[in-house]
């Protein structure tokens, strides 16, 4: 049976974490408001030099600030799911946690809490810098805002997920994947451009990624002012599939840790 209480104590063990060491909370701010930054000032400059007119530099802006947000709710959730584990494993605590009777299904819930509640926090900070710094209005996409962010995010939850199965099969060999997974995603995620400019071999893998969808559809959005529903229903079809996936590798591989003693080791080491 799925208890809440206890989903709850896991997130607030988490949000404990920050809340008292106030130091951890820039992690969450600093690179989203440099990359920001950088990218959003070396977009207007190159459009200075170029002499593009009002109307190309205000949709590649559009383009750039709007896919640097959107894809920060990405990495975010990852992040929520991978760092919750590792946090766990840094501090010694693995095993008291699967010790106690918390179904795999609360604990990610829990994390997937936590990377939501990361993603809000950078996200509302993104949005008002890009409001002050570029009069960048997010909320342009209207109620697909909603959808983007949804599909992203349950996208990062799944990277996330096999994060962190692989660090529980294969240990601290493999804890930068944490990392590095979104970022071995990216190229094939279209976040800064558009499917048609990827080779053919890469772009049937593209095609195969939720985020491909929902970037190429807010691109149109901005673009045409409208927006493929078909876009959207490959990324919503692909996003379960893919997390079902994900939850019965973390499932399996959780079996067989437990079985070959993998958790001490992993915890202990």
């Amino acid at each position: 049976m799925f208890h809440p209480a206890i989903v709850r104590a896991l997130v607030m063990r988490q949000v404990l974490l920050y809340t008292r060491n106030p130091v951890r909370a820039i992690e969450l701010f600093f690179w989203p408001i440099v990359q920001l930054l950088v990218w959003g000032f070396v977009t207007v400059f190159l459009q200075q030099q170029s002499g593009g007119g009002q109307e190309g530099f205000g949709r590649v802006i559009t383009f750039l600030i709007g896919a640097i947000i959107l894809w920060d709710s990405l990495f975010r959730s990852q992040q929520g799911v991978a760092i919750s584990f590792l946090e766990d494993v840094w501090t010694r605590n693995l095993l008291n946690v699967f010790a106690a009777p918390i179904r795999m299904t609360e604990y990610l819930a829990a994390s997937f809490t936590v990377g939501l509640l990361r993603v809000i926090i950078t996200g509302i900070v993104l949005f008002a810098i890009a409001l002050a710094a570029y009069s960048f209005n997010l909320f342009q996409f209207q109620g697909y805002l909603f959808v983007f962010y949804a599909n992203l995010m349950m996208f990062g939850w799944t990277l996330g997920i096999l994060s962190t199965a692989l660090v529980l099969r294969w240990g601290h060999g493999v804890e930068s994947l944490a990392w590095a997974i979104p970022f071995m995603v990216q190229p094939f995620a279209c976040v800064f451009y558009d499917i048609s400019v990827l080779p053919s071999w890469m772009q049937g893998i593209a095609l195969a990624m939720p985020p491909a969808h929902i970037f190429g559809g807010m691109r149109e959005m901005v673009a045409t002012g409208s927006l493929n529903l078909s876009d959207l229903a490959w990324a919503v079809g692909l996003n379960f599939l893919y997390l079902a996936f994900a939850s019965a590798l973390f499932s399996r591989t959780l079996g067989v840790a437990r079985e070959r003693g993998l958790l001490v080791k992993t915890a202990s080491s």
